[in-house]
């Protein structure tokens, strides 16, 4: 049975919806900088990266464009999501690091948004990388 997650409302999947749109036009230099702000947080998780960084950042947001287009019906997303989980444990990605990969994340989003990064925004995007985080290591690390 898949650990349960706080469903996101109307509201923050619309605020999660149109502030992607923006990054996904961005997505390159976003990315770019979503890696060098996790290697200052955790730069224990550096190598673990043995792709470049350009092929690893359009693996995170095509991830991310699925998830996105995913959140009308989570559930339909959750076993890719155990999977990928699943995958990170065999890189050797540790429960603990979920919330560092969010806090990078997070602070991501608010400096390629600036303004449109609001709290509600900012709000929205925590409880989908919650979901994420949650469903990726239940695949990870439950029997």
């Amino acid at each position: 049975m898949p650990a349960t997650t706080k469903a996101l409302t109307a509201d923050e999947r619309r605020l999660v919806r149109e502030s992607f749109e923006s990054v996904r036009t961005m997505a390159e230099p976003i990315g770019l900088l979503f890696y060098g702000k996790l290697f200052e947080l955790a730069p224990a998780v550096r190598p673990m990266f043995h792709n470049d960084l350009e092929l690893q950042v359009r693996k995170l947001m095509d991830m991310l464009s699925s998830v996105v287009e995913s959140l009308d019906d989570f559930e339909s997303i959750r076993p890719k999501l155990e999977d990928l989980g699943r995958k990170h444990a065999s890189y050797g990605v540790r429960p603990e690091q979920y919330e560092t990969l969010t806090r990078a994340l997070l602070w991501t989003l608010g400096e390629a948004l600036g303004a449109d990064f609001d709290q509600r925004t900012s709000e929205a995007w925590k409880n989908a990388l919650g979901a994420i985080s949650q469903a990726m290591k239940t695949g990870a690390y439950q029997p």
